[in-house]
């Protein structure tokens, strides 16, 4: 089930910020009404693809945050397998340096919430709760807006590793629209013509492309 065009799910699980503080309710609604945010869910700590990823949003950080955007990854280990993680040196598998609130979601409810849980609860037939797939997160990208609703969305399988600059390119396509009321073709970036959402509008572009 999609939640684009609808309010993100709320919660409030506890977080790594700034690498080294655990916080225990740590929630999206803090940003509601002053900031973009790029929340992001990746398999699982100490693991091979998961850090390039987030070391390459730490990389980016300063450009999200020149954009207003709030960078929040997420991960089905505890805030103490993050702690750990984030402070562990880089050339020893960890990736210590990231700054960018990191949550925990142990209960595995914020990851079912946002519909990227690879697996389900279900019962055998015994009655028993068992768990039907990886009980981890496939790595699932949200952009929501200043009022909370979820703007794009993009789910990957957990082999592919996600591109930063696409996510930085999506908040630029959004902050335009929100600006200008104009709407941004295929493979638009800043700086690029776009478009008004009309009839006149599109074959005026396509006339030039």
């Amino acid at each position: 089930m999609s939640l684009v065009g609808k309010k993100a799910p709320c919660f409030n699980a506890p977080a790594v910020l700034n690498g080294n503080e655990i916080v225990e309710n740590f929630s999206l609604n803090q940003f509601v009404g002053d900031k973009y945010v790029v929340f992001f869910f990746y398999p699982k700590d100490f693991t091979f693809v998961c850090p390039t990823e987030i070391i390459a949003f730490q990389n980016k950080i300063e450009e999200f945050e020149k954009r207003g955007v709030a960078v929040v990854g997420c991960s089905t280990d505890s805030e103490f397998s993050h702690w750990a993680w984030l402070n562990t040196e880089k050339n020893n598998g960890g990736i210590k340096g990231v700054k960018f609130p990191m949550v925990a979601d142990i209960s595995k409810t914020i990851s079912m919430n946002y519909d990227v849980l690879a697996g389900q609860y279900d019962y055998n037939d015994d009655g028993e709760a068992v768990f039907n797939g990886a009980p981890v997160a496939y790595r699932g990208l949200f952009l929501i807006d200043k009022e909370g609703i979820v703007r794009h969305s993009l789910v990957n399988d957990m082999p592919l590793g996600r591109s930063v600059d696409e996510a930085l390119r999506m908040v630029d396509a959004l902050r335009h629209f929100e600006e200008y009321g104009e709407v941004c073709p295929a493979n638009w970036k800043e700086g690029d013509e776009a478009m008004r959402a009309s009839s006149e509008g599109v074959a005026s572009y396509l006339s030039k492309h």
